[in-house]
């Protein structure tokens, strides 16, 4: 296998400003997919959202500098 280069992590958004693609929408299309491949619903406490959005968050781009 060869090594290729990732598109992941991006430029985190505090050193290029906003990411306006990073909204609560993403959140609960990401969510909704989880659902239709069989997991469980988001719980309605919100607490669930705010992990998944932290999870997105750190996958699309990485720890702060």
């Amino acid at each position: 296998m060869t090594d290729s280069p990732r598109n992941y992590p991006l430029e985190h958004p505090e050193s290029s400003g906003n990411d306006a693609r990073f909204t609560f929408g993403l959140v609960l299309d990401v969510a909704e997919v989880l659902t239709r491949h069989g997991y469980p619903p988001l719980a309605d406490s919100g607490l669930d959202h705010v992990d998944l959005q932290q999870a997105l968050f750190r996958f699309l781009y990485g720890p702060a500098e």
